[in-house]
């Protein structure tokens, strides 16, 4: 996901490259009076709130419009992103907007802020003027909104340049120079963007194969924190004799030891693409401790897809694979078959609903050959893979 926010001085342009961004990167526009107008049109429960206050003569308060925010960006999972106009407008504002990101497992990605003197945009506003009709535009006026924008928006791009997403672009250049530069500032922060992605499915859907033969065609790294202590364990580093140890008095590896390895994997993979996570999280705490790990390395989950095989059809699958080299410990009899399914719906399928109140998970039916399984989810994994001329 690909979050901007577009600042500019009345007169700037900022609507021209609003249309280049949106087209280009197909981003969501959210401008706070467009979405707030819409809420109040439909009648909602917080636009009639927001109705409410306007009435009493008031301001619309942060937290409806933060809401309102929320709203339009769960309300549009298929979008790649979303362009911000209008919005933070005050560093209350700016932290708030952090707050909502940061719960919805993404950020805001860049801030453009395109710059033009006071006198090109009086000059601009007083020419718009003369066609438009528009009683606003009388240099008065156009001074006073300009010495607003200024007062207001200082603290709110010292702000972001802290933050280290500023970007300021040379408005007063010919617009196909202005787009060039903004074209060239967003790609530069998609190039580091990683693509992680979870890979659910009931044991027998088929991950670990589907999971390895994606990662190959799309130059990830493939993460099965399963593979990752065997490794350990025929390496016999200390880590991997204390998991040997915890495996034959039939203990689980605790949390801590798997948040090493994983650790492990993205400091020696920082050229990756992006990784895919096969039989991680398993749990609610571990879907927490990933969005922890990856938002320390500042990335975050941009897919989730879940593999769905009926319940039979698994049972079969693992009976089959009970009769191979490849059996597992769980494989060996009916019972523990379904022992282990059922583990899966009690620890695994809570995690994929979290992360289905957040992301717009992904589900394939893994049930058909596998050429067309990964036919399927390469299609939704290349839509993450949208680039740039």
């Amino acid at each position: 996901m690909l979050n901007i926010a577009l600042f500019g001085p009345p007169g700037a342009g900022k609507g021209t490259q609003s249309e280049f961004l949106i087209k280009k990167y197909n981003l969501f526009y959210i401008s706070t009076g467009d979405i707030l107008r819409k809420e109040l049109a439909e009648e909602t429960k917080l636009g009639l709130q927001a109705k409410h206050i306007i009435a009493q003569g008031g301001l619309v308060s942060d937290e409806i419009i933060v809401q309102i925010i929320e709203k339009t960006i769960k309300n549009n999972p298929d979008a790649n992103g979303f362009l911000f106009d209008g919005f933070p407008r005050t560093v209350v504002q700016a932290y708030i907007l952090e707050g909502l990101m940061i719960k919805l497992h993404t950020k805001l990605d860049l801030l453009i802020s395109v710059e033009v003197p006071e006198e090109i945009s009086v000059e601009r506003l007083l020419l718009r003027g003369e066609t438009s009709g528009r009683l606003d535009d009388n240099e008065e006026v156009i001074r006073n909104r300009l010495r607003e924008y200024s007062e207001k928006t200082r603290p709110v791009l010292d702000f972001y340049k802290e933050q280290g997403n500023y970007v300021a672009v040379n408005g007063v250049q010919k617009i196909k120079k202005v787009t060039s530069d903004i074209r060239k500032a967003v790609n530069k922060v998609v190039q580091k963007k990683q693509v992680n992605i979870v890979l659910f499915g009931s044991p027998g859907s088929g991950r670990g194969s589907l999971g390895k033969a994606i990662a190959e065609k799309y130059k990830l790294e493939f993460v099965s924190t399963g593979d990752m202590i065997d490794e350990e364990i025929g390496k016999g580093t200390p880590l991997g004799l204390k998991a040997k140890e915890l495996y034959e008095n039939g203990q689980l590896v605790p949390d801590e030891m798997v948040i090493q390895l994983i650790e492990k994997k993205i400091e020696q993979s920082k050229k990756a693409k992006g990784f895919i996570f096969k039989g991680y999280p398993r749990t609610l705490v571990q879907s927490y401790i990933l969005d922890g790990i990856l938002q320390k390395h500042d990335s975050i989950i941009n897919k989730v897809i879940e593999l769905k095989v009926d319940t039979l059809e698994l049972i079969r699958r693992l009976d089959n694979r009970s009769k191979t080299d490849a059996c597992m410990p769980y494989d060996t009899s009916t019972e523990k078959i379904v022992k282990r399914l059922q583990e899966h719906q009690d620890k695994t399928v809570p995690v994929i609903d979290k992360y289905r109140e957040i992301h717009d998970v992904i589900e394939i039916n893994g049930t058909d050959a596998f050429d067309e399984v990964m036919s399927r989810v390469s299609c939704e994994i290349e839509s993450s893979f949208k680039t740039l001329d």
